[in-house]
């Protein structure tokens, strides 16, 4: 089937022939237009000329498998377009990045063992809570989870600030007993 268009013939000729000339008329009409698509896509300026040139490029590459039997001249070129602005696209999203820079950032999240010895760990003061005496255990809530002062939870519980505090002191020795954090 002969192409009815110009732009069509041209593209048949750099397909054929590696013409220059012909392709050099196709870059002259299509380039502009391509770039205007892509601004009105939403692509910054930079870029709708980056994509442009790639798609002439890509025009120029695959001239040979363009059939004027399935598409015309411009539908082929904008398809290639859409193409490599959908990809520009992707890799915008989810971007490369360099194992340089990645040996660079230092990553803030805690490793992997530290976080298994504070789960263990938790789980020994979990243990050590429950084997205070209920009178220690209610001293310890107040002091450390509730955060009351001392004579706050002599005053709340009725009882002598020294016996808050003895209960207390016994209390942490147990826990850093479990813990293993008494010398």
């Amino acid at each position: 089937m002969e192409p009815t268009d110009e732009m069509s013939r041209a593209l048949l000729a750099v397909a054929t022939a590696r013409d220059r000339a012909a392709f050099a008329r196709l870059f002259a009409h299509f380039a502009p237009r391509v770039k205007s698509y892509m601004l009105k896509l939403g692509a910054p300026p930079q870029r709708a000329e980056d994509l442009a040139q790639d798609t002439m490029l890509a025009v120029w590459r695959k001239a040979d498998l363009f059939d004027p039997a399935k598409a015309e001249a411009a539908t082929w070129v904008f398809t290639i377009a859409r193409n490599l602005r959908i990809d520009a696209l992707r890799r915008e999203r989810h971007p490369e990045v360099s194992d340089d820079a990645l040996a660079e950032h230092e990553d803030d999240r805690p490793r992997a063992d530290a976080l298994l010895d504070g789960a263990q760990r938790a789980k020994r003061l979990r243990g050590a809570l429950s084997d205070l005496t209920p009178e220690q255990a209610q001293v310890v809530h107040l002091s450390f989870f509730a955060d009351l002062a001392h004579p706050v939870i002599a005053e709340r519980l009725n009882l002598p600030l020294g016996t808050v505090k003895s209960r207390l002191r016994l209390a942490m020795g147990k826990i850093r007993k479990a813990l293993g954090d008494e010398p």
